[in-house]
């Protein structure tokens, strides 16, 4: 539920101060958790709630990564949903070292070795991470194409000083700065040719996933009351509470099922081994899934593997039981990491703090109904979790289906306006060019701007050509694009 309350921190106030709160949430939970006899409280509770908060304020801010290597966002996407699978791995290690040392090493030791990690994390926000989260390469084209716009070191305010040499070198020095910025971002972006390989591959990409930019640039509000959202939402709402209706009750289950505690003992002791290491091993495989696979496809996949899991969840036999936990193991970090990289494609990194979050959020709420789920179990069907497998396998598939026609439907909306979009912005850098050059003047006179080698009194003629008109005619191409987003995505 926290992870609402996250996003619009996130949004808001970047991702160092998320980290700054995990820190300080995880240190109290863990003090709480590692001197709980001492306190005079349930101190269990309130580590809990702690430690619940720390983690969402870690985990939510860090899809933001996967913009600093925008070459492989979908890996490291798979990469940070892996690492949250794998964090069960910490409680299976616990257990080994807790039965190895017969108990001497308990919660106390556990918890006061884990002050480790927000440290780690206050010493990174501090030394590595950025102050706001990593721009696009979307981004970083627009504030390339304005650093490499001259006119911009020309501004109104110059009007105002009646020194000509300090209205040079004040523009001089924008000069510089912009220079340093272009070459800053062209660093990041690469040469030329690389430029046009990744623009090629995104392009691909693109193409490939079929919902890319369906509702970039709009509110977080108005995102949310689409069905791409409310779709999206339900399913991730029946799933996390299948994932952890599954997880609490793996040893019951199969306790019944299989009529012996013996065998339950043994698949719950190989579901805690195949539970981490599907998170870590699954990851190289979902990052190329979600690169080069249409978003359908993979929300049908999902589907699929959504409703097999149930099927074979309701099955009494043990071969059933291992194809059900080794399904189960990579369904649970392909279903989290394709649930972000949907959340990402379609709604964008404006507004992806408010949006996951709420997602997460509701889905939270929906985990308190795993209790009513093993009430109907236990009442209901007299402790058989065959049925109650097969119920929600079936609901998943009707949502699931509801959410593949869509997306499929809207998608070709989508990709075909994405297709006029890039034909006018192939149009449009070349009139942009053109009318650059008529304003400014001819070559000439455009190598003094900025420079030392030229005098004052022959740049200001020179350097106050045409601003008037150059402003004008970037206010009208901006207006008529805004126009044609609106009515694109309409």
């Amino acid at each position: 539920m926290g992870a609402l309350i996250v996003g619009s921190v996130l949004d808001r106030y970047g991702p160092k101060v998320c980290g700054f709160a995990s820190s300080v949430f995880l240190v109290i939970g863990s003090l709480c958790m590692a001197f709980s006899k001492s306190l005079p409280f349930d101190a269990y509770v309130a580590a809990s709630f702690f430690l619940a908060f720390g983690g969402i304020f870690t985990f939510v801010p860090s899809f933001h990564l996967c913009n600093a290597f925008p070459n492989y966002q979908g890996l490291i996407l798979a990469l940070i949903t892996g690492a949250f699978d794998a964090s069960a791995a910490v409680f299976l290690g616990f257990r080994l070292i807790y039965k190895s040392t017969n108990g001497s090493f308990g919660l106390k030791g556990l918890f006061l070795a884990y002050l480790v990690v927000p440290v780690f994390v206050i010493v990174t926000q501090v030394f590595i991470m950025p102050d706001r989260s990593y721009e696009t390469r979307t981004e970083l084209n627009v504030k390339m194409e304005m650093a490499e716009d001259p006119t911009t070191d020309l501004h109104d305010s110059d009007d105002d000083l009646n020194d000509d040499t300090e209205v040079w070198k004040i523009r001089t020095d924008r000069s510089i700065r912009r220079k340093q910025s272009l070459a800053s971002i062209r660093s990041l972006l690469g040469t030329q040719e690389q430029q046009e390989q990744y623009e090629k591959k995104e392009e691909e990409k693109k193409v490939a996933s079929g919902v890319w930019g369906a509702l970039h640039g709009m509110s977080a509000v108005t995102q949310i009351q689409t069905p791409w959202f409310i779709l999206i939402t339900m399913l991730t709402v029946l799933q996390m509470a299948r994932f952890n209706f599954t997880i609490a009750t793996i040893w019951t289950q199969y306790r019944y099922m299989l009529q012996s505690p013996l065998l339950a003992t043994q698949i719950n002791d190989f579901f805690d081994l195949a539970l981490p290491l599907g998170g870590v091993l699954t990851v190289p495989f979902i990052g190329l899934l979600l690169d080069n696979v249409s978003t359908v496809v993979v929300l049908a996949l999902i589907v699929l593997l959504s409703t097999i899991t149930g099927v074979l969840a309701a099955f009494p036999t043990l071969w059933a039981a291992y194809a059900n936990i080794c399904l189960f193991v990579i369904f649970r970090p392909l279903y989290y990491s394709a649930m972000s990289d949907y959340a990402a494609k379609v709604f964008g990194f404006a507004t992806f703090g408010t949006v996951y979050g709420t997602i997460i959020c509701l889905a939270g709420i929906g985990i308190f109904c795993q209790s009513g789920l093993q009430a109907i179990v236990h009442n209901v069907f007299q402790e058989d979790p065959g049925p109650m497998n097969l119920w929600l396998a079936g609901i998943g598939l009707v949502i699931g289906i509801s959410l593949v026609m869509y997306v499929d439907m809207r998608g070709r909306v989508v990709m075909r306006d994405l297709a006029e979009e890039e034909e006018r912005r192939s149009i449009r850098p070349r009139s942009r060019r053109a009318s650059r050059s008529s304003l400014v003047g001819p070559p000439d006179e455009r190598r003094h701007w900025g420079s030392i080698g030229a005098h004052p009194d022959e740049r200001r003629p020179l350097l106050n050509r045409g601003l008037s008109t150059v402003q004008e005619r970037a206010e009208s191409e901006e207006s008529d694009e805004s126009r044609r987003s609106s009515a694109a995505r309409v």
